[in-house]
């Protein structure tokens, strides 16, 4: 794991300086490259792991995996329950600090989180934020949404910015600067993702949204290279080095991640933003790398400055 231990060093730093290790509460544990994950991240004396699904399986992968000595808590679920919710009660009556997705499908982890009885949302919309290391960029960056919000007002984008924002101040960067991504530099009422955009940029300019400066609209090229930005002409101080990206809909954003983390071989973690608690959100068919990462980065989130 070295590679990307060095990349993601800011969040990784942080999640191993907590004071105790995380209990962190794996709704569906039976995902071995997730179950792989928190035993390692357990190694690295950051995590505790709690784990809830089918007793029988989960106890097979752990044999498996040669973990069935380690120490961890197993809470059983039978067949046909809701595995989240069993996980989120745990959180809910101070059992455990972390939540994460483990073999469950994205809508039943979502909408389980999104139940006003489980009073987990914060702010006014949750939202998948990834956190990316693209090949040739100086830095991690951060995108949302990438698997919540299918087509997201212009009011709700202002919101995921805010998701966004508090995450990575949470994570150590003070003034973030966000692209506001779209086809192409110019607004165009042919456009509607320019024109919101631009719609987005002028807004925060006269009220912002959080502590960051918001640009927009910008093509991909011009967010991640100098050089496209000196040929064309375009003057902007973040162009290579913005901190995040906010998506115009989800199909964009989960696209880009799955182009960039697959295709591209970047490493990457998923946490959710607006909740009132770290919660770590992988794919079933995430790498292990991933599934650390994401642990990791949700873990960061607990640390006090």
């Amino acid at each position: 794991m070295e590679a990307f231990e060095k990349e993601f060093d800011f969040i990784l730093d942080r999640a191993k300086s907590v004071k105790k290790p995380a209990r962190v509460v794996i709704a569906g544990a039976d995902a071995e490259n997730i179950l792989q994950a928190a035993f390692a991240a357990q190694s690295d004396g950051f995590v505790y792991p709690v784990l809830v699904g089918n007793e029988a399986k989960i106890t097979e992968m752990l044999k498996n995996f040669g973990l069935a000595d380690r120490e961890y808590q197993l809470c059983a679920v039978d067949e046909g329950e809701n595995v989240v919710q069993h996980a989120i009660d745990i959180i809910n009556v101070g059992m455990g600090d972390v939540l994460m997705r483990g073999n469950t499908s994205t809508r039943d982890f979502l909408m389980t989180i999104l139940n006003k009885a489980n009073k987990l949302i914060k702010n006014e919309v949750i939202c998948e934020v990834a956190m990316l290391k693209v090949p040739h960029y100086p830095k991690v960056l951060t995108m949302s949404d990438v698997s919540v919000m299918i087509q997201p007002s212009v009011e709700k984008r202002k919101l995921i910015i805010k998701n966004m924002v508090e995450i990575l101040n949470k994570l150590g960067v003070e003034r973030p600067s966000v692209a506001v991504l779209a086809l192409v530099e110019k607004p165009s009422f042919h456009m509607r993702d320019t024109v919101e955009a631009q719609t987005i940029a002028r807004d925060h300019a006269a009220y912002p949204i959080a502590n960051c400066d918001v640009v927009g609209p910008i093509p991909w090229d011009l967010i991640v290279s100098k050089e496209a930005a000196r040929l064309k002409g375009y003057d902007c101080p973040y162009c290579g080095e913005f901190d995040a990206v906010l998506m115009p809909d989800v199909m964009s954003g989960n696209s880009l991640m799955k182009a960039l983390t697959v295709s591209a071989h970047g490493n990457s973690c998923g946490i959710i933003g607006g909740a009132s608690i770290p919660i770590a959100i992988t794919s079933r068919s995430s790498s292990m790398e991933h599934s650390y990462l994401s642990l990791a980065a949700s873990v960061a989130l607990l640390k006090k400055k």
